[in-house]
């Protein structure tokens, strides 16, 4: 399987002319985004939960072997905390199976003040893990502990690796047999974008982190200026050169200012 890349999210003004065609509407944004990338992390459920339909018309209109990461609603991470999860979950599952096979990862994001408690975290990974792929994003450093690590092992949880500055901000663990990569913020000219250095090196970790025939699927969240844009088709670039096989990113260079 190749290295699955794309951003966090489509629809962001800011992108237009950059990325989107001066005069090309926003309904059609998705469709032109799925033209160059072969994934996206929609972080629209997250802020609020689409309904079915929604999720429905988001497979429709992409093509086939597209894959959908999606986010969980912050009502469970941020607003429940994780308590109490069945409804939530739930809930969400019954919309989001909308995408049918497209359906790819769900991550759950925990807030930066959420310390760790495992007993909810084992709940909520027992109610979504026999049914979809899911990678947890931990902010707060109670988090990075052995037994953390060995409840994500044991229920076939990701940690999300992520990058903030151009270095990681979180542990390098591998805890299921595939994996989830976030940028959020690099340290380049301009600012957020990210250096070559710094992707040549997280190239690198991905390709001692995981096998071939592995799927790791890695998103950048550092949308102003397009950086995202640029930083996917640079990252494609490096994977390539560490002997790994990138998925479609854009042909031409997205310039950023």
């Amino acid at each position: 399987m190749p290295v699955l890349i794309g951003t966090s999210g489509w629809q962001y003004r800011h992108w237009r002319e950059r990325f989107y065609p001066p005069g090309l509407p926003q309904r059609s944004w998705l469709e032109h985004y799925a033209k160059s990338f072969d994934t996206v992390e929609s972080n629209n459920a997250f802020y609020r939960l689409p309904e079915l339909a929604t999720f429905q018309s988001w497979a429709q209109r992409t093509p086939p072997g597209f894959v959908w990461a999606v986010k969980m609603s912050r009502y469970l991470t941020h607003i429940k905390r994780l308590a109490e999860p069945a409804e939530p979950v739930q809930r969400f599952l019954e919309r989001a199976k909308g995408l049918g096979p497209k359906l790819g990862p769900v991550l759950l994001q925990l807030p930066p003040t959420l310390k760790a408690d495992l007993v909810r975290l084992d709940v909520v990974l027992g109610l979504l893990t026999p049914q979809v792929r899911v990678a947890v994003e931990f902010r707060h450093d109670s988090w990075f502990t052995a037994e953390t690590r060995a409840l994500l092992e044991q229920r076939g949880a990701a940690l999300c690796l992520a990058d903030r500055g151009s270095k990681p901000v979180t542990p390098l663990w591998r805890t299921a047999p595939w994996g989830y990569v976030r940028w959020h913020h690099g340290r380049a000219v301009p600012e957020p974008c990210y250096g070559g250095t710094a992707l040549r090196s997280w190239a690198r970790r991905v390709a001692e982190l995981w096998s071939r025939d592995e799927d790791v699927f890695c998103f950048f969240n550092n949308d102003p200026l397009g950086c995202a844009l640029r930083d996917a088709r640079s990252f494609a670039g490096q994977v390539r050169r560490a002997g790994w096989e990138p998925s479609r990113v854009p042909k031409d260079t997205v310039a950023v200012h």
